[in-house]
């Protein structure tokens, strides 16, 4: 096929890999050079609205892992990642003009600020084509059997719409695979950044490092009993770990899917190997939902509009982030975040009803705290998951309240995890001054 375009420009953000990457096929099979990008957002590093950084480090360092790994992957099949600092729009828009590049690929994002800056470069570019492409999801906006405008409600009414059309999802062979890579341009501009690629942390970040792991996972017995274990709070094996390397699209959600019929075909289906596909519907779910409803999912009264009744204290809040409340297992929760970027999904359910229910929050900073610490971060989840979990979001139940005592008897009954994590050097109180900051006696 003649390439439509001169000079492409993938710029690589929730894709971080080349096995079943549609954005980086499509781009290899319309132009005859290809420049690959990724640009590091200069706001990760500042503070923001909620007082906090954009990136831990746990984070940060999961993030360059995966982008020297991508780095390296390119230069295998004759390419360089070119890796810049600053202003996203700014930067791309560097690269368009010095470049010449006449067509600009990049992955379709649902953040509300990403359309924004896709949205102006579009608007300063009026002579090039731009593209944007589902690879993050199961499924397009085009296969889904309604308009985004009718997203369901409640995700139990998306499943029901949504699980018909899994005998869609591509499997095995039907999995795009790239078979060259177009040279890049004779002109090229230099990286502003080398990637720290210390084998560090809680899980190793990258392509390579995220597909080994998807395929010890599913040569264990692990995914048949994954329903039962999946809320423990800290064995390892307990849960898929796929979250992290799904968020960054070191792998793709279809290759997930692909090893789990690949599991079942062998090993046979139960529930739990069901609840894996559950789970994933469950994230395809919110990338709908934020995309749905964009600025909505970060507002206070949420997509329902109906304020909690919860504020915002300092003191408290520091204390929920440093692990030192009066609730040993939210602290050891905190503490394991803290410390390896990484908590429990039942972990994550206790400690945002804590700082909500107990410490009377503003369910918004408890979702940035998250943003800046997990290494798994996903936008659309995150916070679509603290709205749910808020009560304003898509639970029509209303905000959820766990007894953190009966929690801790079930999840923790022995005290093993509280004790592992420091959770035992719990206050006696939440508040140690009143709203005039005079100390309380």
């Amino acid at each position: 096929m003649e390439a439509k375009h001169q000079t492409g420009l993938v710029w690589f953000n929730l894709d971080l890999r080349l096995i079943d990457n549609l954005t980086l096929i499509r781009a290899a099979e319309q132009c005859q050079q290809l420049v690959c990008c990724f640009v590091i957002d200069e706001s990760w590093f500042k503070g923001n609205r909620y007082g906090l950084n954009g990136i831990s480090q746990p984070r940060w360092r999961y993030i360059q892992q995966a982008i020297a790994d991508l780095a390296a992957s390119l230069q295998q099949h004759g390419q360089q990642l070119i890796i810049r600092k600053g202003q996203p729009t700014t930067e791309i828009s560097t690269l368009i003009s010095t470049l010449e590049v006449d067509a600009v690929y990049c992955s379709d994002d649902p953040g509300v600020y990403e359309r924004r800056r896709w949205d102006t470069l579009v608007k300063r570019f009026p002579y090039i084509t731009f593209e944007r492409v589902s690879n993050h999801t199961l499924l397009t906006e085009r296969e889904l059997d309604f308009p985004l405008e009718e997203l369901p409600a409640t995700y139990s009414a998306f499943r029901k719409r949504f699980e018909p059309l899994a005998e869609t999802f591509p499997s095995g062979q039907a999995l795009s695979q790239l078979k060259a890579l177009p040279p890049m341009p004779r002109r090229t501009i230099a990286s502003e950044h080398t990637p720290f690629v210390e084998p560090s942390g809680y899980l190793q970040g990258g392509e390579l490092a995220a597909h080994e792991h998807l395929t010890q996972y599913f040569k264990s017995s692990a995914p048949s009993h994954y329903k039962e274990t999946r809320n423990a709070l800290d064995n390892f094996a307990d849960s898929t770990k796929l979250s992290a390397a799904l968020a960054l699209g070191n792998i793709s959600p279809r290759q997930v899917i692909d090893a789990l019929r690949n599991y079942e075909a062998t090993q046979g289906a139960n529930e739990s190997t069901y609840w894996i596909v559950f789970e994933l519907m469950w994230r395809e779910y919110f990338h709908w939902y934020l995309r749905r409803f964009q600025e909505k999912v970060f507002k206070f009264g949420g997509i329902q509009d109906k304020k909690p009744t919860t504020s915002f204290y300092s003191q408290r809040f520091a204390a929920w982030c440093q692990g030192k409340t009066p609730y040993p297992i939210v602290n050891a929760c905190m503490h394991q975040l803290n410390q390896t970027g990484y908590m429990s999904n039942r972990g994550r359910q206790l400690v945002a009803s804590c700082l909500i229910h107990e410490l009377q929050l503003d369910w918004r900073y408890g979702a940035a705290y998250f943003e800046q610490q997990l290494i798994d971060y996903d936008v659309a989840s995150n916070w679509g998951n603290w709205q749910y979990l808020a009560g304003v979001g898509a639970d029509p139940r209303g905000s959820r309240r766990f007894n953190l005592d009966k929690q801790t008897q079930t999840y923790d009954p022995n005290g093993e995890f509280i004790k592992r994590w420091h959770g035992e050097q719990a206050v006696s109180k939440i508040d140690f001054t009143d709203a005039a900051d005079w100390p309380l006696s």
